[in-house]
């Protein structure tokens, strides 16, 4: 049976959480409301959800606010809710650890569609199980990416990353020693053409760096920066 999954909607319109949770709740996952910022770290930071969604302007702590206080403590995916579309504010969602976002006024089968996507690459057992007949796993010295089971592990011991840093992590990790300038990571793993701002790619490079360095300083190693250019990951030889 597939799980049923626990989402956070945080919006300060009474009416747009009651929409969200009317198309969620058919989905059958457990919808749980937030009417501003502090209610929603509050909740976010007590209790397990599989995945929060999250408006952008509120009155009082904002989501990009909201976003932040979350990540410093947990890898949840969240999905941003922006009545925005400008290229600026999506930067700054993807910066402080936005996994994805949606642009108001929004079609809610839209986001039932964005949040399954979501919750079947984020989930270490899939929400939409998919038949494989090998299992897909990449296996360094330091490091092992269980992409079927969606897991990291740096010398044995377990890394939590968001999806978009999973990702990230992934697509490096798949081709060693290949240089990607910023502009193709964008393209690639966020699947956004941005022009200007790049600080999205290097704030999730060091949150990656980090993550791995706490449970292994080799695995964090083999994320490299090539001066100038952009990122690659280089594979150890012991």
């Amino acid at each position: 049976m597939e799980k049923e999954a626990k989402i956070l909607v945080v919006d300060d319109e009474e009416r747009i959480r009651r929409l969200l949770k009317m198309y969620l709740e058919r989905e059958n996952y457990l919808i749980e409301e937030a009417e501003n910022g502090e209610i929603a770290v509050e909740k976010a930071l007590q209790s397990e959800y599989d995945l929060i969604l999250l408006d952008l302007m509120m009155p009082g702590k904002d989501g990009l606010e909201v976003c932040k206080d979350i990540r410093e403590k947990k890898s949840t995916p969240i999905i941003m809710l922006t009545a925005k579309g400008e290229e600026i504010n999506r930067v700054q969602g993807f910066e402080v650890g936005t996994d994805d976002y949606i642009v108001k006024p929004f079609s809610p089968r839209e986001v039932v569609l964005r949040v399954k996507a979501l919750l079947r690459r984020s989930s270490p057992t899939s929400f939409l199980q998919a038949e494989t007949t090998t299992k897909d796993v990449i296996v360094f010295s330091h490091l092992t990416i269980d992409n079927d089971a969606h897991r990291v592990t740096a010398d044995g011991k377990e890394v939590s990353l968001t999806p978009k840093e999973y990702e990230l992590l992934l697509f490096l990790a798949k081709a060693p020693d290949k240089v990607y300038d910023r502009e193709q990571l964008l393209k690639e793993v966020w699947h956004y053409e941005f022009f200007g701002d790049l600080r999205t790619v290097d704030t999730h490079v060091k949150r990656l760096r980090e993550k791995l360095n706490k449970v292994s300083p080799e695995a964090a190693k083999m994320i490299v920066t090539v001066w100038g250019v952009g990122y690659k990951f280089e594979v150890v030889n012991e």
